[in-house]
């Protein structure tokens, strides 16, 4: 394959032309060599004179060459030059290209195609149709429209590129090369025939043929035929022998159309039209003069005409604007688009004008301009100079001047009118004779306009006027203020009428055949826009294809110049045919057909929709916009993925490769898919010394330049790659690859950036254009970039994205989109491109080689559909490396992460960070203002509502209004989000969404840099350190880590959501280690955003009872659980717990519960959700079904069943009944085996009554109730112990405690108050997991009121304070303190 320079690899030619040795004389350039077979000696000679090499035969000509140029005339010379004995077939080597340079037609070059894949081991074939453009930008330059397979086209692309100046690709079946030529060859016939009935219309009317010529080649009628062919005509030099072989050609045409079942009227009535030519030509030489067959058909003598002394319409307009009358008041009647924009200009160049429309709020709208109104065209027209009259059609003209209040009545003598409509020439003759009977001097101007209504409102109108000298000088210093170009129109009046006529035929029959062309090229099966752009190259181009197919290809039909327009004016040219008796077959046709489309009802859309004429009848689409295509049908029809996972090898080669892989990144979404990689946010040539010494695979410096202006982007650019330079030059055997990581839908600044970079580091061998990123749903395929929404992939160029403000952009396609960027610099046919095929089908091998292949300076797009085709390229990349080769990338994030080897990681959740436990609230700012943004923040609103507290910043009053505004705007959001991070609120911020834009994208970033600077002072005032930060948007999320947080770097731990980075900030930040995590403004569905926050936010519970008893368990330690009655009670077991950083539960006993009620345990609930160390709610000893079922939906974390004072067998069938409730809803389930004797709230068991637990019964116990914590009763009572004190069966615990291990249950001991600390302890030391504690803290809340207070909040907290001291103790005796987490 060719690379630089070619490389002195060797392509073919069999078969020469003038055009063969223009493609070769560029191929040599390129560096390649040169062979070919030819028999014409002079062909030869020019050959041999470039430095090729002469072959005998097809078969020498392809032998060594990697590619081959076939030059193909006729079908019959297929078999001889392809398959013969010398032919090419026979010479070939493996993986040659056979490039088909022919005017075959398509069908033999498909059958071509496949013989030569079935015969040979060649599978590269691709057609081509060689020309010279021919608009103004591509004169003469080589032009190649191909067509052929992807792979074929990849291989063939390097040659094609080489040997032209301007190349077009089809990629599919070969053929459309061929195609395109009979699409261009449709208009150029219908061009000619109406460019000759133009130019007869005219000299029948009176009208100059140069004086046509020179205005409408400069006007909307104009097409390259016309430009072209016209002074050919005239001048005599078209001669016979063009009619024949253009003949020949549209009827090839009209052939396959036929075979197609396509209707084609305009070309039908164009090709007879030739052939009538023909004939009258039958017995004259071919080389006589064709303008003479043109005077037998249409009986006018154009010869005569246009040999009469010529004139310059435009200076004629000078001498008459320059002795122009003065005008002091000019009336106005028609105040349309077109005329309201004229009305005003004239108001603005200080002419006094009254206007009249039918249409009042029009009028309204002309006076709030400066204009006088008046309320009839009798009112507008007393004592004006000049009136103007602008209305639709000559009806409306004859109502104005001559119905009930018309104009001519009250105009005064040697008033002028200005005809301005567009009306017949007719009419215009026949008013100016009926003003003439008037007997006031009254004058006419007959004055068509033509540059629509843009124009029309700056003055820029292009005006062909006629009339008498009087009266031209009378409305000169009018017409001068309305025109840009105005043209005096030497004859009758009614002259100007007819050069307007005259432009009017060939722009209607130009916007229809337009439609008839680009209708047969989609019936061909080929790209319309590509089409579009072959045909804006060519003959076939005229004004109206360039401004109104786009329309086509848009399927927008927006009234720019209504249909209806059409039907009247190819109207008027009809009229006139016929009272001139000049037969005008092609814009008869024409104006059938706008006919047909407006009886369709499409009247009022777009002229361009005369096109759905076609479309109806045949069902065909002109649309080019790419389709929605259904993602999982498109990922199937994909071949199978390359089978080894290259990851290993990726490990492999990067040994052996010491680059460094530098990612700038545009903004910090970017780091989305690595882990276990740092961030710089700064980057001064110590910083990167710093980064070079570690020896990374890879880091990222976070550059913000999406948030810049261009210029700005790309000094920032050539600032870091000049300290990158210096920085590697001082760390011994450092290279480094540079990837400006960018948006995955395509925005940032590209190409500036990459050129700037290249402008420090040099030149690459190549750039790499590689957006995929699959937790994005970015795919390319087939060199078209979409984005997944829902099952449906969306072409990039028709998303919210491709509308940005700042980086907008139309091309879906990655090569268009290239050469649109780079404003044509870099032209699409150039970019070279890697295709899903060559991934899955060659590895990276292919991918290596065709790197290596590619010309120094390319630019190369990377195709993706999978993580392993992002593999299997990377892997490719680095061979080619290795080899040498030096690339820049422009890429998405999912790129990095495959070039480094990256393994996937599981999304990133507080507890994997030790976090989970801190209690402030989160921190969630959204900037961003791309749709999807404003989707998940409503989404995020309407789940978390529960969780969250929204703060909604004003755009308008920080980014438009007053700087005091903006001061108090800032200020009041800070105070309200400090307020809630220490109320433990997670806590959003947002901007309010609508979205304010500037007039140019400049401004809109300026908007964009006050919007984001407003949220980074925000952040930077919250005082309070956040559990989390979530920042919502690229900008957004750069400009908090970098000015708002002051993080000069941080580490990249992974990600909190597929393709949502989560950073972790460095020490010198604001707030050292916080979890900071980028969302991307254009990552996830709907919910992704309300996902994440969910997964963030701070627990309801830091714990529940059983993962505090379990805890406890494994530290051997025991937890207190206290019983409480009031406020006080709660908020002392909770403030002791927090400062003996002890867990604790909250215990209600049922006669607490009875007295306090639902409030009670409500408070309890409350301050265990606010506590900052792991607090449950408990309710003890539920004696009956009522109470514990009841207790089950109050909200507690767990639930004593209370059943000992039932028999054995029915303490197991109560214990079990509440124990499969409350596990149903996770709650503990804690039971009692034995009895314990004592009072408590109340309640007194005898001694008599009491019962030790038995070991035996209880392993039956604990397998029937599945209970998760045993109350045993091994002497222990409830209140206070007699005088001899406890006796507590230690050993009895002992057993206990070892078969409550075996079936995971934990000892819980109740009676805690009065247990002296040894035995407390040896109760902890054998298995005590929970002590049950109540009289000691009910005795100092009771003691505490013995002392009079002088206040009753001061009665609260004594007994609070007392309360306290006894729970603090018991934290520490039962050493839990200190074990909160």
């Amino acid at each position: 394959m060719a690379s630089d320079k070619g490389d002195g690899l060797v392509v073919g030619f069999v078969g020469l032309d003038d055009l063969s040795l223009e493609m070769a004389a560029l191929l040599i350039r390129s560096g390649f060599k040169l062979q070919a077979f030819e028999i014409s000696e002079p062909l030869v000679v020019e050959f041999l004179k470039l430095g090729g090499i002469r072959c005998a035969s097809p078969k020498e000509a392809g032998k060594d060459a990697v590619a081959l140029v076939v030059l193909i005339s006729h079908e019959d010379q297929i078999n001889d030059v392809i398959f013969g004995d010398e032919g090419v077939s026979k010479g070939l080597q493996k993986g040659t290209v056979i490039i088909l340079r022919s005017t075959i037609l398509p069908s033999y070059i498909q059958k071509l195609e496949k013989n030569l894949t079935e015969d040979g081991e060649t599978a590269y074939v691709v057609d081509v149709y060689v020309t010279k453009g021919m608009s103004d930008n591509d004169n003469e330059k080589i032009m190649i429209t191909s067509s052929g397979r992807s792979n074929a086209i990849v291989k063939a692309r390097p040659f094609l590129s080489a040997m032209c100046q301007k190349l077009f690709v089809f990629e599919g079946e070969v053929g459309a090369g061929s195609k395109s030529k009979l699409v261009n060859e449709l208009l150029e016939g219908i061009h000619v025939i109406a460019s000759v009935e133009a130019i007869s219309l005219g000299t029948k009317i009176g009208i100059h043929p140069w004086i046509v010529y020179d205005i409408i080649s400069n006007a909307a009628g104009n097409s390259w035929v016309f430009k072209n062919h016209i002074p050919q005509l005239l001048r005599g030099n078209a001669k016979v022998d063009f009619l024949n072989a253009f003949i020949q050609n549209l009827g090839t045409v009209l052939d396959m159309a036929k075979m197609l079942t396509f209707p084609l009227p305009l070309l039908s009535v164009a090709h007879q039209q030739l052939i009538l030519g023909y004939s009258h030509a039958h017995g004259d030489d071919d080389s006589a003069p064709l303008v003479k067959v043109w005077e037998k058909v249409f009986g006018i003598n154009i010869t005569d005409a246009a040999n009469l002394e010529p004139y310059k319409p435009e200076q004629l307009a000078d001498q008459f604007t320059s002795t122009s009358s003065a005008v002091k008041r000019v009336g106005f009647i028609g105040l349309g688009a077109m005329g309201f924009g004229m009305a005003t200009h004239l108001l603005k160049s200080n002419f006094c004008v009254v206007g009249y429309d039918v249409y009042r709020p029009t009028q309204i709208r002309f006076e709030n301009a400066g204009g006088l109104i008046a309320n009839c065209p009798a009112e507008v027209s007393k004592d004006v100079d000049v009136l103007v009259i602008m209305v639709t059609n000559e009806g409306q003209a004859e109502t104005v001047l001559y119905g009930d209040f018309g104009a001519v009545s009250v105009l005064p003598s040697g008033a002028t009118i200005i005809l301005s409509s567009t009306v017949s020439p007719g009419f215009v003759s026949q008013l100016e004779r009926r003003l003439q009977l008037e007997g006031k001097d009254l004058k006419l101007v007959d004055a068509p306009v033509s540059g629509g209504v843009k124009r029309a409102s700056t003055g820029e109108l292009t005006i062909m006027a006629s009339g008498t000298d009087e009266a031209l000088r009378s409305a000169g210093s009018v017409l001068s203020a309305l025109s840009e170009k105005l043209y005096i129109i030497k004859g009758a009046c009614g002259a100007g009428s007819g050069v307007k006529m005259i432009n009017q035929l060939l722009a209607g029959v130009h916007i229809a055949s337009a439609a008839e062309a680009m209708a047969f090229g989609a019936r061909l099966g080929l790209n319309t826009q590509v089409l579009f752009d072959i045909i804006c190259s060519s003959g076939g181009t005229s004004w109206m294809f360039e401004n109104r197919v786009p329309h086509m290809l848009d399927n927008d039909y927006t009234p720019h110049s209504a249909l209806d327009i059409f039907v009247k004016d190819l109207g008027i040219v009809a009229r006139e045919s016929s009272s001139q008796k000049v037969p005008l077959h092609v814009s008869a046709t024409a104006h059938q057909l706008f006919l047909a489309g407006s009886a369709a009802g499409w009247g009022r859309q777009d002229d361009a929709g005369v096109v759905k004429f076609y479309e109806t009848l045949s069902g065909v689409k002109v649309e080019g916009k790419l389709p929605i295509l259904k993602k999982e049908a498109v990922l199937q029809t994909l071949p199978s993925e390359w089978p080894l996972d290259p990851i290993d090898d990726i490990h492999r080669l990067i040994q052996n490769n010491s680059k460094t892989l530098v990612v700038l990144d545009d903004d910090p979404t970017g780091t989305q898919t690595v882990h276990d990689i740092e961030v710089l946010t700064e980057w001064s040539v110590e910083s990167l010394v710093e980064q070079f010494e570690k020896r990374p695979l890879c880091f990222f410096i976070l550059t913000n330049s999406r948030a810049l202006s261009s210029e700005k982007a790309s000094a920032l650019i050539k600032d870091i790659c000049r300290n990158l330079c210096t920085a590697s030059k001082s760390v011994e055997n450092t290279e480094y690859t540079v990837v400006l990581r960018g948006d995955s839908t395509l925005r940032g600044h590209f190409p500036e950036e990459a050129d700037a970079a290249v402008s420090i580091l040099g030149e690459m061998d190549a750039w790499i254009i590689c957006p995929f990123f699959l937790q994005g749903g970015r795919y390319t395929i087939e060199d078209v970039h979409y984005v997944a929404d829902s099952d449906r992939l969306v072409p990039a160029g028709e998303t919210e994205f491709a509308k940005d403000a700042a980086f907008g952009y139309k091309s879906s396609n990655l090569r268009e989109w290239v050469e649109e960027k780079t404003v044509g610099r870099i032209p699409a046919s150039s970019v070279a491109s890697i295709s899903i095929q060559l991934l899955r089908k060659g590895g990276p091998d292919a991918v290596c080689e065709l790197l290596c292949s590619l010309q120094k300076g390319s630019t190369c797009i990377v195709n993706a559909a999978s993580e392993r085709d992002m593999a299997v390229f990377a892997a490719g990349m680095i061979q080619a490396e290795l080899k040498g080769k030096s690339f820049l990338c422009r890429t998405a994030a999912s790129f990095v992460s495959a070039r480094i080897g990256i393994i996937w990681k599981a999304p990133i959740l507080p507890k994997d960070l030790g976090i989970n436990k801190e209690r402030n609230g989160g921190l969630i700012v959204v900037g961003s203002y791309v749709p999807k943004t404003t989707r998940q923040v409503e989404e995020l609103k309407s789940q978390c509502c529960q969780i969250l507290r929204s703060i909604e910043v004003s755009v308008d009053k920080v980014a438009m209004k007053s700087l005091e505004e903006r001061e108090e705007e800032i200020s009041r959001t800070a105070e309200m989000v400090d307020i809630l991070l220490r109320a433990r609120k997670d806590t959003l911020i947002m901007t309010s969404r609508e979205l304010i834009t500037g007039k140019t994208a400049s401004e809109s970033l300026e908007i964009n840099f006050k919007v984001s600077s407003a949220l980074v002072e925000i952040v930077r005032r919250i005082t309070t350190r956040p559990r989390y930060i979530l920042a919502k948007g690229g900008i957004t999320s750069s400009d908090l880590a970098t000015q708002a947080l002051e993080a000069k770097r941080a580490k990249i731990v992974g990600q909190a959501l597929a393709g949502v980075p989560l950073w972790q900030l460095g020490p010198e930040s604001r707030h050292p280690g916080v979890p900071y995590i980028v969302f991307p403004g254009n990552v996830g569905d709907s919910n992704a955003l309300a996902e994440v926050v969910r997964s963030w936010a701070r627990p309801v519970r830091l714990s529940s009872t059983k993962e505090l008893l379990l805890n406890a368990e494994k530290g051997e330690y025991a937890v207190g659980a206290f019983n409480v009655y009031n406020m006080e009670g709660v908020e002392a077991v909770v403030t002791a717990a927090e400062e003996e950083y002890s867990p604790a539960i909250l215990q209600i006993h049922p006669s607490a519960l009875k007295q306090g009620g639902i409030p009670l345990v409500a408070c309890c609930i409350s301050a265990a959700e606010q506590a900052s160390v792991p607090i449950t709610v408990h309710f003890d000893h539920g004696t009956s079904k009522p109470e514990l079922m009841e207790a089950l939906e109050l909200g507690f974390d767990s639930v004593m069943v209370d059943g000992s004072h039932l028999s054995f067998k029915d303490n197991i069938l109560y214990t079990k009944y509440i124990s499969s409730l409350a596990h149903s809803k996770c709650l503990l389930v804690e039971a009692e085996l034995g009895r314990l004797s004592g009072t408590e709230d109340d309640l007194t068991v005898e001694d008599y009554e009491a019962k030790l637990t038995d070991v035996n019964q209880a392993q039956e116990f604990i397998d029937k109730t599945g209970i998760d914590a045993l109350a045993v009763c091994i002497g222990n009572v409830h209140g206070k112990y007699p005088p001899s004190g406890p006796n507590l069966r230690l050993e009895l615990l002992q057993d206990l405690h070892t078969l409550c291990s075996k079936n995971g249950v934990i000892v819980v001991l109740h009676g805690a108050s009065g247990l002296s600390k040894e035995l407390v302890k040896g109760c902890i030391e054998r298995g005590v997991r929970k002590f049950n504690v109540n009289t000691e803290v009910r005795k100092a809340y009771m003691e505490s009121l013995s002392s009079p207070k002088k206040d009753l909040v001061h009665v609260m907290a004594s007994a609070k304070e007392a309360m306290k001291a006894v729970v603090a103790e018991k934290m520490h005796l039962f050493g839990s303190a200190g074990k909160a987490w």
